[in-house]
């Protein structure tokens, strides 16, 4: 059996969860020097940010950590004459923080293509993927450059696959969890496994190790998941409300005191199913049913979420948030890891 600290370089099978945009050198470095693997996501970033992160990081830490990219689907919309009315179905969020709505771009996002030349470069020890299987190129790049990948599955079935293809580590990631649903060969909504039921199912089905994510908070969460066959475990929602953190101020109180029954599932911020604290944008937003596909709408509330964000207004954010949040008690990453450290068999 292939033991996880072995196979990534660290000393606890700790992962922090990597954030799309709320992601932190501080928080990445924190936790790759207590022993952990750090990540760091990439979502949205092109090649030059992603060598200027890249740098960042080897500046804070020599240990390793990893860096996460989305990979295309397939079904990406792209900017096109339909822009300026669903800027205009948005208009009273970009008017109330005082930002003009967002011309058309030339696209939404950058090439896969591009940011695989700067992790390339960049050499992380990790490169962990997410809404699907890296392909054969990908993964021999990557092991020929000494690069382990690790990819993410919400069901069994996208398990087997990301197994098959030949990831070095599988995260099973619970209906719990923080963020997106990152679900790649049915719909989101048809991928709702809790992490209780999939994690042992998808030790039992694979042989690469499998590091369990969703709901795990503190050392009782850690315990459980090593209990079910666990390798290690990833965590999102409990290092997002740290002072480490890319998170606002509005962001941590929300985790703090949104309850397990009161995070939703959500389009309306992205326009792919995400779990966060229900708030004024995403009841407006799910009431008029204006929600542009991915990643058009992730594009445009982008605009006015950056400056609400910068302004402390928590009602016009992205709040993601796990159902374990009310556990996230700890303001410092370095508690949050001798917490979950304390969960870890001996």
């Amino acid at each position: 059996m292939t033991d996880l600290r072995e196979l990534l370089g660290i000393r606890h099978p700790i992962v922090l969860a990597p954030f799309g945009g709320l992601s932190s050198v501080a928080l990445t470095a924190s936790v790759s020097e207590a022993g952990g693997l750090g990540s760091y996501g990439l979502y949205g970033y092109d090649g030059a940010r992603i060598r200027a992160t890249a740098a960042e990081l080897r500046a804070a830490t020599s240990a390793p950590f990893a860096l996460n990219i989305w990979l295309p689907t397939g079904d990406e919309t792209q900017p096109g004459h339909e822009h300026d009315a669903q800027a205009a179905a948005l208009s009273s969020f970009f008017a109330e923080v005082g930002v003009e709505p967002p011309a058309r771009p030339e696209r939404y996002l950058p090439s896969l293509e591009g940011q695989l030349e700067a992790i390339w470069e960049a050499a992380p020890a990790v490169l962990s993927v997410v809404f699907g299987v890296p392909a054969a190129p990908i993964l021999a790049e990557a092991h020929r450059r000494g690069i382990r990948v690790v990819g993410t599955a919400t069901t069994v079935a996208e398990a087997i696959a990301l197994d098959a293809a030949g990831v070095d580590a599988i995260i099973a990631t619970g209906i719990e969890a923080a963020g997106h649903r990152v679900s790649f060969l049915k719909p989101a909504s048809d991928s709702l496994v809790g992490l209780l039921s999939l994690l042992p199912q998808v030790v039992d089905a694979v042989s690469a190790p499998v590091i369990a994510a969703g709901g795990i908070a503190d050392r009782r969460g850690v315990a459980a998941a090593f209990a079910l066959g666990a390798d290690g475990v990833q965590v999102g929602t409990s290092f997002l409300a740290t002072a480490e953190s890319a998170a606002s101020e509005a962001h941590r109180a929300a985790i703090r005191t949104t309850a397990a029954d009161e995070s939703v599932l959500t389009r309306a911020m992205s326009g792919r199913l995400a779990r966060g604290a229900r708030n004024r944008a995403i009841a407006t937003i799910e009431e008029s049913g204006a929600i542009a596909p991915f990643p058009a709408q992730n594009w445009l509330t982008g605009r006015f979420r950056t400056e609400a964000a910068r302004r402390g207004m928590g009602e016009l954010q992205s709040l993601w948030l796990g159902q374990s949040a009310p556990l996230a008690r700890w303001d410092a990453a370095s508690d949050v890891f001798a917490e979950l450290v304390a969960g870890v068999p001996a």
